[in-house]
């Protein structure tokens, strides 16, 4: 997607599948966000991208790939070369427990917060 080699990728995990029409509805708009966001960054209008994936990422939290579109404009050092994914893991992690905090559902143990899909 970075290199608009694709304009779409699929999924194939069960875990990430909505399962109401509102959900769908907000997968959807999600994407429509994504694709807004993209549109944006090709022309070089960085601050709009991120609006329009920050939205998004609200709206759909588990799409990993709005997530690291957000991560590789905020912080494109981290994708030079080798990927940080320890990183990545621990911003993951951050930005769960945060997005749980504001929704006020954060469900946490003496270690952290569990990541849904990463166990």
């Amino acid at each position: 997607m970075i290199n608009s080699e694709a304009d779409r990728i699929e999924l194939d995990d069960p875990y990430y599948s909505p399962s109401t029409e509102v959900e769908k509805v907000q997968v959807q708009l999600a994407e429509t966000k994504f694709k807004l966001g993209m549109q944006y960054l090709n022309n070089a209008n960085k601050d709009e991208a991120l609006k329009e994936l920050d939205e998004a990422i609200k709206l759909d939290p588990d799409n990993f790939l709005i997530r690291k579109q957000r991560w590789y404009i905020r912080y494109p050092e981290k994708f030079n070369g080798t990927i940080d994914t320890d990183w990545q893991q621990a911003l993951l992690k951050q930005e769960k427990e945060d997005e749980a905090k504001a929704r006020g559902d954060l469900e946490c143990g003496p270690d952290g917060c569990e990541i849904p899909g990463t166990n």
